[in-house]
């Protein structure tokens, strides 16, 4: 399909945003990776504002600071917990206001979105180690498991597989369902879209994740389980939707953690859509398929929120 005009615009702001960020990865830029990651938080709060009708805050779980997004109506108690991307090296949940303020509106829930500690400073396994501390930490606040969702994109994405397993493994009660949007499934870009769709997708390279696996795995390999979950045990996971844009390099990672789910009898829904392009949800608001999109992920989780009371209700 053919982006708007007004979504190409919006790209080429994305692409200049992130300039300073890739020459920081890259170790060619003038700036420190901190400064460069404020500049492009800064640029992407300003392209992708907050919708009206949601409040923000800041608030601590379990010692990992995390935004918190409450719109005008909350539905029952319900919290979404929302985990950011960015290759675990360079995203930000301010950065993410309008994304999930978007989310929070739709899905009438409390949307917590965790500032975990990213590599290099901080890499594999402490960004993993401080979402799940974070995510245990909504049931000593004392939100009710059947009322928990979890969602995420890119990094985030994976994570929404990761976090379910620390869950299951752990005894934690595990969220009622989850959506990973354009997850970043395998970090050693096995699949063919590595090749077919690099220079299609308008914000990722595989070179580029290349430095930022790299940076995050710090002598971790790329197999990991934890890090790819391609890899990993998903037995008994709950219900999960992926999101994915034609477009992606990471298109065939999606694929084979859908089919991976699958295989482990974890009931999964994968949708594919034509042209789209990584999180392309983030244009919610500006955009129609981003909008519809999200609206499919909040139908997804609104019945399982449904499913998972009624199963309470009847125990």
């Amino acid at each position: 399909m053919t982006l708007s005009s007004n979504v190409l615009t919006l790209l080429a702001s994305w692409q200049d945003a992130a300039t300073d960020v890739v020459r920081a990865v890259q170790g060619d830029g003038t700036l420190s990776l901190q400064e460069a990651r404020d500049g492009y938080f800064n640029g992407l709060e300003a392209l992708l504002p907050s919708p009206d009708g949601v409040r923000f805050e800041t608030v601590e779980m379990d010692g990992v600071p995390a935004m918190l997004v409450t719109p005008d109506v909350v539905e029952d108690g319900r919290a979404l917990f929302y985990m950011h991307g960015g290759g675990y090296v360079h995203g930000a949940p301010r950065a993410y206001r309008g994304l999930a303020g978007h989310y929070a509106k739709k899905l009438r829930a409390q949307v917590y979105v965790p500032d975990y500690r990213q590599a290099p400073e901080f890499p594999f396994p402490t960004p993993i180690d401080d979402t799940f501390r974070a995510y245990r930490a909504l049931f000593e606040m004392g939100h009710n498991p059947s009322q928990i969702a979890v969602s995420g994109d890119s990094a985030g994405g994976a994570l929404v597989v990761t976090i379910m397993r620390k869950a299951r493994d752990a005894g934690v009660p595990m969220p009622v369902a989850g959506v990973a949007i354009s997850p970043w499934a395998d970090l050693a870009h096995a699949g063919p879209s590595a090749r077919t769709r690099d220079g299609l997708d308008p914000l990722c390279s595989v070179e580029f994740l290349d430095r930022l696996a790299r940076l995050f795995l710090a002598g971790e390999l790329a197999t990991h389980p934890d890090a790819s979950p391609v890899h990993a045990d998903v037995r008994g996971l709950s219900p999960i939707l992926i999101q994915m844009g034609e477009n992606e390099v990471m298109l065939s990672g999606g694929i084979a953690l859908a089919e991976r789910l699958a295989e482990q009898r974890v009931r999964v829904t994968l949708e594919v859509w034509p042209g789209m392009f990584h999180v392309w949800h983030s244009f919610a608001g500006q955009m129609a398929e981003a909008d519809e999109a999200l609206d499919n992920a909040v139908h997804f989780l609104n019945r399982e929120y449904a499913r998972a009371d009624q199963q309470r209700i009847v125990l």
